[in-house]
C-alpha cells in the first residue's frame, strides 16, 4: 500500500508540519495552532487521522497538536517525561505506535533541542524519519532555548542524537519541523534544498563529519538571538492549548485608532514597505505581511500590549490574524482596513527611503549616523565601516542610544530597516530607510566594508 506524506509549510515560522497517510488512515506530527489547514487537507485526501505525535514542546510556535486531537478524538503522543497538565498517551524511546497496517511509527529518543525531544521513525520498505528539532537539513536545532546553563550539555546530547540517527539506512528520508528559516536551527542549513536523506545529511550535514568537541564548539560560538516571546510557547504548549478564534476583530474608526494610540497600544501597518513610506498614519509600525510578520511582532512587542491591525483588504487582517494565534497572540484588539486615509484625520506622514549608493553620495557631503539593525551573526561577517550597531529585537530598549540627527538605517534587505526606521520615527527622530540589498549593493557603490572574527 502506497504511503503519502505532505509537509505542512509555515514560511513564516521557518517550519513545517507533516500529514502522512496510507489511503484510508493518517497521522499528523507537530501540527501548527491553526488546525484547520490540517482538517481541510485531510479532507482533501479522503483519510481520517487517528494520530497526533509531538516530537518536543515547541519554543516557537503554539501547538494544534491538544486541540486536533480533542476533535478527532485521535491519540495524541508525547513524550512521558515532559511535564504536561493535560491527558495524553505517553510515549517513551522504542515504543512502536501501529497507525494502521501499514503505518508503523517507532519513536527514538533525540535529546539536544529539549532533553526530551522524540524522533519519530515511519518503518518500511522506504523508511522516514520525523526528526523535529534534532538532525535538520544540514544543520541541527539549538542547544539554548531551555536556558544558557544546559546549553553545552543538550549540545552534546545533540551530536549523539545526530549520530544516532545518522544510522539509519542512507535511503531514508529526513523530515525535520525545523530548519526553514526557523530561529530553532543551530546554524544556517547552508546549500538550499527541498528534501534530504539520511545518506546525503552523511554527506554534508558538520555534525555527522566533525568530532564532538569541533561540533559543540562550532555550535556554541554559532549561536545568535532568537525571539523573545519564544519564553511564553513552553508554558502554553504543556498547558495543551485550545483551538484558536480565528474570527474577525472588531472594525475600529478613526475615534477608535486615535484612543489606542494614545493610550500607548500598538498600531501595526501591515502594508508593504513600499506602500508605508508613501504614506502611513503617524506614529503607527510597519511590521509587513511579506515577510516574518509573527516572528518580529512576538520579538519586538511588549507581552500582552493590544494589538490593532492597519490593512489594505480584510484577507489581509485574516492572515495577519492566523500568523498571530501561531505564536499565542489570540486576538487583535481592533482592526481597520483601506486606506491610510480612512485611519486618521491627522497629516499622513511619509518614510524616506534611499539606496546604498544613496549613503555614499550623502557621505560624500555630510555625516549622518547609519544604524545596522541585523542580528550579531551577520554584523560579526561584515558591516559598514562606522555604523552604530543595535539588532532590531533590542532597538526598543536601547533608544536613547542613537545619537541626534538623521539617522539611516539598513538590514540585509529592507524588511528589517523599515520596522526599525518605524519605530524610530514614531519617537520624533528623523530618519532614511535603506531599502537596498546589502550584500550586493553596500562593497559595490565604495561603502567601506570591515568584519570581525567571532566571539570565542
Amino acid at each position: 500500500m502506497a504511503i503519502t506524506i505532505i509537509p505542512i509549510s509555515t514560511p513564516s515560522l521557518g517550519d513545517r508540519s507533516y500529514l502522512a497517510h496510507d489511503g484510508e488512515v493518517a497521522f499528523v506530527v507537530d501540527p501548527q495552532r491553526d488546525i484547520d489547514r490540517v482538517l481541510d487537507l485531510a479532507g482533501e485526501h479522503g483519510v481520517r487521522i487517528t494520530d497526533v505525535f509531538e516530537t518536543h514542546i515547541h519554543n516557537d510556535y503554539v501547538t494544534g497538536g491538544y486541540a486536533l486531537a480533542q476533535q478527532l478524538g485521535a491519540r495524541y503522543h508525547v513524550n512521558a517525561d515532559d511535564p504536561v497538565t493535560y491527558e495524553r498517551d505517553e510515549i517513551r524511546d522504542g515504543d512502536v505506535v501501529e497507525v494502521s497496517p501499514a503505518l508503523h511509527v517507532r519513536a527514538v529518543h533525540t535529546p539536544g533541542h529539549t532533553y526530551t525531544h522524540l524522533s519519530y521513525v515511519l518503518e518500511g520498505d522506504e523508511p522516514v524519519v520525523f526528526s523535529g528539532g534534532s538532525l535538520l537539513f544540514g544543520s541541527t536545532g539549538r542547544p539554548d532555548l531551555l536556558g544558557e546553563e544546559h546549553k553545552h550539555e543538550l549540545a552534546r546530547h545533540q551530536y549523539h542524537s545526530a549520530r544516532k540517527l545518522g544510522e539509519l539506512p542512507d535511503e531514508t528520508l529526513v523530515m525535520p519541523t525545523h530548519g526553514f528559516g526557523s530561529f530553532c536551527a543551530a546554524t544556517s542549513a547552508g546549500e538550499k534544498t527541498d528534501t534530504s536523506t539520511i545518506g546525503r545529511e552523511r554527506r554534508i550535514n558538520p555534525v555527522l563529519s566533525q568530532d564532538e568537541e569541533d561540533y559543540v564548539a562550532s555550535v556554541i560560538a554559532g549561536l545568535d538571538a532568537f525571539p523573545a516571546y519564544y519564553a511564553h510557547m513552553g508554558p502554553a504548549n504543556s498547558a495543551g492549548p485550545g483551538e484558536p478564534d480565528l474570527s474577525a476583530p472588531q472594525r475600529a474608526d478613526k475615534d477608535e485608532l486615535r484612543r489606542r494610540l494614545e493610550a500607548g497600544e500598538w498600531l501595526v501597518d501591515l502594508r508593504n514597505r513600499t506602500a508605508f513610506a508613501a504614506g502611513h498614519v503617524p506614529r503607527t509600525f510597519n511590521i509587513g505581511l511579506d515577510g516574518q510578520f509573527s516572528t518580529y511582532l512576538g520579538w519586538l512587542i511588549p507581552w500582552g500590549t493590544p494589538v490593532t491591525l492597519l490593512a489594505e483588504t480584510p484577507e489581509q487582517v485574516a492572515e495577519a490574524q492566523r500568523e498571530m494565534v501561531r505564536i499565542g497572540i489570540d486576538r487583535p484588539a481592533a482592526q481597520a482596513t483601506g486606506r491610510p486615509e480612512d485611519w486618521t484625520d491627522e497629516p499622513l506622514e511619509t518614510l524616506r527611503t534611499a539606496t546604498f549608493a544613496d549613503l555614499a553620495q550623502v557621505r560624500h557631503h555630510r555625516e549622518v549616523t547609519v544604524l545596522d539593525v541585523r542580528r550579531v551573526s551577520e554584523w560579526r561577517d561584515g558591516h559598514l565601516v562606522g555604523a552604530v550597531h543595535i539588532p532590531l529585537h533590542d532597538l526598543l530598549k536601547r533608544m536613547d542610544e542613537l545619537p541626534d540627527g538623521e539617522i539611516w538605517v539598513h538590514c540585509a534587505s529592507g524588511y528589517r530597516s523599515s520596522i526599525a526606521s518605524s519605530l524610530i520615527a514614531a519617537t520624533g527622530r528623523r530618519v532614511v530607510s535603506i531599502n537596498d540589498t546589502y550584500a550586493t549593493s553596500a562593497a559595490q557603490v565604495g561603502l567601506p566594508v570591515e568584519a570581525e572574527l567571532a566571539a570565542s
